[in-house]
């Protein structure tokens, strides 16, 4: 409920999903409560091609397949506050019953163990705080060294320049 097609997902029934898998299609895919998803391998070269970060909200299974073809990725892991706030945003959305809301805690309670696994950690308590954090580290990442001389390439043989 509330997700539209081209806009929050691209909607494919599941053999359409397992050809285009199958096919290599997708940079990353994994089955989340009893449903496929994929990010299309074609789509995230385009948004590189024109120079612009990507971020992509996935599993821990997703990340691992991100790991293997970009070992530079930033892998930034979000965890709740705690298991009650879990629990009561599950509840708001209104969208699944009781049992459904048990299962997804217990899946939740999986996932979130494998944190270690990520680069960074940021708590989602206040919202606009962890957006700050996620922007902190998203320029942090534009300052290494490696993208700052392809960005300041010109600038830098010019300082360098031995006469």
């Amino acid at each position: 409920p509330g997700e539209s097609e081209g806009s929050h997902y691209h909607f494919v029934d599941l053999e359409t999903f397992e050809a285009q898998n199958q096919a290599g299609e997708f940079l990353e895919s994994a089955r989340v409560f009893d449903n496929w998803y994929g990010t299309s391998s074609k789509a995230i070269a385009q948004i590189l091609e024109r120079g612009h970060d990507v971020i992509l909200e996935i599993d821990w299974q997703g990340a691992r397949q991100v790991e293997e073809q970009f070992p530079g990725a930033h892998l930034i892991f979000i965890l709740p506050p705690s298991v009650k706030a879990l629990r009561k945003r599950l509840s708001k959305r209104a969208q699944d019953s009781e049992e459904v809301i048990e299962r997804r805690m217990r899946e939740a309670r999986r996932e979130m163990a494998h944190w270690v696994e990520f680069d960074y950690l940021i708590i989602n308590d206040i919202f606009e705080v962890a957006l700050d954090d996620l922007r902190s580290i998203v320029r942090s990442a534009h300052l290494r060294q490696p993208d700052q001389r392809i960005r300041h390439r010109k600038l830098l043989e010019e300082l360098l320049k031995t006469d």
